[in-house]
């Protein structure tokens, strides 16, 4: 995989590059030549059965632990020669829930956090306004001047995530983000790890709770045994649709080359097409239709991300 060396324009490279990464203690390897890139406005979530390797990625992705090989870029820096100014845009909670001063407020301590955010080459400063805003966001403005020892797990977990997206930051990776929430703390961080990523951040977290990620996620990563075996683009999958004909894999050959649909394949007794739009559905049922095929029912091909990953760890 080659990877295009830093440029004064953000957009043409990966917010995060993760480039042939590996990682060994002693004789015994955790992550093996893993290759990730997320862009800038992608949701990019990491999955993968326990002991897979996620928090060593995510340790490593966010230079908190040298690679044994290979290198990692955060907007076109090499987060482990550039140190603080490669994280200066990076905000990030590994091994949730994230560590505060109990004595002190949740207010109290996100001030101190954006002292010290402040402190790195580039930040850009945060006011008391901005963390008002966060309190708000993770419903904890009713907590905000009661000290970090009286909050739920739950309640730091989501102090922990206002912390990490205080600065506005352009990279933002999270591990396990919502374990152990309750529905209504995994609704808001699904909507602040959204809202992150419409403004054009780039978002990766770990989560073991595939039928939540695919409801906002871009992208899937399924990590095992330290390597990254699979990865989904859950857009395209929404753009899916299955047409139930007698002939898949000549219908397959049909629609390859029409211009609205991007890829075709056969699953017996249908053939499957990824296309543009929705209004590109009766298109494609003509033009099986002019082909010679006899179409018998059309319909959105529902992915299940649940079983597609059980099908990827237990090949």
């Amino acid at each position: 995989m080659s990877f295009e060396q830093p440029s004064p324009d953000a957009n043409r490279i990966p917010a995060i590059a993760a480039i042939g990464v590996s990682k060994r203690y002693g004789r015994h390897a955790i992550l093996e030549d893993v290759h990730l890139t997320v862009r800038s406005g992608e949701v990019y979530a990491l999955t993968g059965p326990n002991g897979a390797g996620k928090t060593t990625l995510i340790r490593t992705l966010t230079g908190l632990a040298f690679p044994t090989g290979g290198q990692v870029y955060l907007l076109g820096q090499n987060v482990h020669d550039k140190g603080s100014r490669a994280r200066a845009h990076l905000g990030a909670v590994v091994e949730a829930p994230a560590k505060f001063y109990p004595r002190f407020t949740g207010q109290d301590n996100l001030t101190h956090h954006a002292h010290l955010a402040a402190m790195a080459p580039g930040a850009v400063p945060v006011g008391r306004d901005r963390i008002r805003d966060v309190l708000a966001q993770v419903e904890l403005t009713h907590m905000a001047h009661r000290p970090v020892a009286d909050y739920s797990l739950g309640q730091r977990q989501r102090l922990g995530v206002a912390a990490a997206i205080l600065a506005r930051p352009r990279v933002l990776i999270l591990d396990e983000p919502t374990s152990g929430l309750d529905p209504l703390g995994i609704s808001l961080i699904h909507q602040a790890v959204s809202d992150l990523a419409a403004a054009g951040g780039a978002v990766l977290l770990s989560s073991h709770h595939l039928r939540e990620i695919a409801g906002y996620a871009h992208t899937v990563g399924i990590l095992s045994s330290g390597r990254i075996v699979d990865t989904v683009d859950l857009r395209a999958r929404q753009r899916a649709y299955r047409f139930r004909v007698t002939d898949p894999a000549r219908a397959a050959d049909a629609l390859r080359d029409l211009p609205f649909v991007r890829a075709a394949s056969a699953r017996t007794p249908y053939v499957l097409a990824d296309l543009r739009s929705d209004q590109d559905v009766p298109r494609a049922w003509a033009a099986l239709t002019d082909a010679g095929h006899a179409v018998y029912e059309a319909g959105p091909d529902l992915f299940d991300l649940q079983e597609y990953y059980r099908g990827r760890i237990e090949a």
